[in-house]
Formats: structure tokens, C-alpha cells, sequence
């Protein structure tokens, strides 16, 4: 035997290359594939929220229409509208926005909020996740809450601190037993 014979199989230079390109493919298709699970879990489940909320009973507070905030941005948008009672928001089955991730609804003391309006530094009430990005869906409004005094439901991103989508609250006039 040859002192020069190799001693193992022969390794191809290439095989580490090919491991690190599947690796990175796999992990690009999982993540895309995760993505859009998500996304389309949450439109399921907010369907059935969506049914139970809408057969309460409640005085209309306050109605509005969610906007762009910026025209000019094309991947942050809204549109739909919602209604808002003494103890929660009901968005529309017309509710959509463009998807993106940690999406909240805030009610904001503020009208006519915008792009450049300093959400972040009002006295919001985070009315937690958004639920899904289009449809149907309701939210508790903690108790203490003078509706009244919110201008404003936003769809807001907390992970870019973001404003997505306002929706300007156009008051209800009370009847005269609300009145009293």
C-alpha cells in the first residue's frame, strides 16, 4: 500500500456550499410559507369575533372611516368603516389595510390625526392586537373610558412606530333619554 493512497472517502469542495444554499432556501420558504399561515389563521378566527359582537345591543357613540395616512405611501393604507360604542369599536366587514406585522388599534384623544401626528406621545388606549387585516371584528373598550373624549381610532404599527390607518370618530347626537 501506497503511503500516498487516501484513507477515507474523497470530499467534494462543493458539498459545504450546497448545505449553506439549502439551508438559506429552507429557511426563505419557511418563513414565507409561516407568513401567510398567520395571516390567514387570523381571518378565521376573527370571523367567529366578528359574529358574537355584532348581535350586541348598545347606543351608537361615534362612527367613522378609516383613511390613508399618507397618499403618497402605497404600502400603508386603510380603508372600511367602523363603529364605536360605550364599551367597544366594531370594525366594518369593509375593514381592510395592507399587512404588516404588530399591527394595534389605539383610541387617540386627537382629530384629524395624520403621518405626522406624534401618536406615540398622546394618552392612547391600546386596544390591543389587530386582529385581522380585513373584515369584520370587534374590541373591548376598557370600563372608565369617556369614549367621548377619543377623536380618533388608529390602526398603528408598534414594532416601526408607524401610524397606518385613522379613522376620524364623527359623533352621534344623543337622544333625549340619553340626554337625561
Amino acid at each position: 500500500m501506497s503511503r500516498l493512497a487516501p484513507r477515507g472517502p474523497a470530499t467534494d469542495p462543493a458539498r459545504g456550499w450546497h448545505l449553506v444554499v439549502g439551508l438559506l432556501i429552507g429557511a426563505a420558504v419557511g418563513s414565507g410559507a409561516g407568513y401567510y399561515l398567520a395571516v390567514h389563521s387570523r381571518s378565521a378566527s376573527v370571523a367567529d369575533t366578528g359574529a358574537v359582537t355584532a348581535g350586541r345591543a348598545g347606543a351608537i357613540r361615534a362612527t367613522g372611516h378609516f383613511t390613508q395616512a399618507d397618499p403618497a405611501d402605497r404600502i400603508h393604507y386603510g380603508s372600511g368603516a367602523l363603529t364605536l360604542y360605550d364599551d367597544r369599536v366594531e370594525l366594518g366587514e369593509d375593514f381592510a389595510v395592507g399587512p404588516g406585522p404588530k399591527y394595534h388599534l389605539y383610541l387617540v384623544p386627537q382629530r384629524g390625526v395624520d403621518a405626522d401626528t406624534r401618536v406615540e406621545e398622546t394618552m392612547f388606549i391600546d386596544l390591543g392586537p389587530l386582529k385581522s387585516f380585513s373584515g369584520a371584528q370587534g374590541y373591548a373598550i376598557p370600563a372608565g373610558v369617556a369614549v367621548g373624549d377619543y377623536g380618533t381610532v388608529a390602526v398603528w404599527s408598534e414594532q416601526f412606530n408607524t401610524l397606518i390607518s385613522p379613522a376620524e370618530l364623527v359623533l352621534e347626537s344623543l337622544s333625549e333619554n340619553e340626554r337625561k
